[in-house]
């Protein structure tokens, strides 16, 4: 089981301090994965993983989630990442669910029995994000270019699948508005949306860029900046559960929601609240559906101003 450090990188084409950024964001990550290689032990792995820089230490909390559940993979009675999930990864919770949707991907495992066995029924379906990422990022050539769909994917897990998928392009492009709403527009209508809500994650979370450029994102955006905002909101509430608030999250917010990074977790706080995960809708489409009637409550009596001007 491995990731070599020439094919994590292999995606940057350029010098740029976007890219420089995004290759940054990536090495973090293979550091964290890296580091349970050396030590799955969480009595040693954690304090390493602490070390890294408070804004982007999720990500190494990712890898290492990622190298977790490898080797869990392989031996599956020592449930290393049970013990991380509910220890030392809580705060990053968010981050720890897609570091193992991307060793499942690596590792060519069917995510979905994995998924069902997760005590959280809500957001135990950012493993399928990760999955989708992963695809994306280190096959482009065929779930990109190709648009290949698994096929063994459930209907929904396609859609969380196409989420990860949409992250994936923001990194393929470069933070890129104008290349990322391109490579969008390839695909079938009935895709587009769930990887708007991946550009918005990924945005949001992985920062970067200016406000020129999440203005113009907005407006490339177009219909569905419902979804972009969506994602923003969401990735509020990870960073704030992690405490590594950044400002770029907040400039992303305001741009979308006209709200601080801090506002829109309460958004998102308030869509958690009494969900219900024993029905036959899965709860984390529950609580998307929220975030969108939320952004289409603030947002229409906005256009129906400029209507009625």
């Amino acid at each position: 089981m491995g990731v070599s450090h020439k094919k994590a990188t292999s995606f940057s084409k350029g010098t740029s301090k976007a890219w420089r950024h995004l290759e940054s964001v990536v090495l973090t990550a293979l550091e964290g994965y890296h580091l349970t290689l050396d030590s799955s032990k969480l009595e040693k792995l954690v304090p390493q993983l602490n070390k890294v820089a408070l804004d982007v230490r999720s990500y190494a909390y990712e890898g290492a989630a990622m190298g977790l559940t490898g080797l869990d993979c392989m031996l599956p009675w020592k449930k290393r990442l049970r013990a991380y999930m509910a220890g030392p990864g809580a705060p990053h919770i968010y981050m720890v669910h897609i570091g193992a949707g991307e060793a499942l991907a690596l590792l060519r495992r069917k995510p979905e029995p994995f998924i069902a066995a997760l005590e959280d029924r809500v957001i135990c379906w950012l493993v399928m994000d990760g999955y989708g990422f992963h695809k994306g990022f280190f096959l482009p050539g065929r779930y990109i270019d190709g648009q290949e769909v698994p096929t063994y994917l459930s209907s929904y897990a396609r859609r969380i699948f196409d989420q990860g998928l949409g992250r994936s392009v923001w990194f393929l492009a470069g933070s890129n508005v104008e290349r990322i709403a391109a490579t969008i527009a390839t695909f079938p209508a009935s895709r587009q949306a769930d990887m708007w809500v991946g550009i918005g994650v990924a945005c949001t979370y992985v920062g970067g860029v200016d406000r020129a450029t999440v203005e113009s994102l907005r407006q490339a955006a177009g219909l569905y900046q419902a979804q972009v905002a969506m994602g923003a909101a969401f990735v509020a509430k990870g960073r704030q559960l992690a405490g590594n608030p950044v400002p770029h999250t907040d400039l992303v917010c305001e741009v979308f929601w006209e709200l601080t990074a801090e506002q829109a977790a309460s958004k998102t706080t308030v869509a958690f609240q009494n969900l219900p995960t024993d029905g036959p809708e899965p709860a984390f489409e529950i609580l998307q559906q929220r975030l969108l009637a939320e952004f289409a409550e603030r947002t229409e009596p906005v256009y129906q101003q400029k209507e009625a001007k």
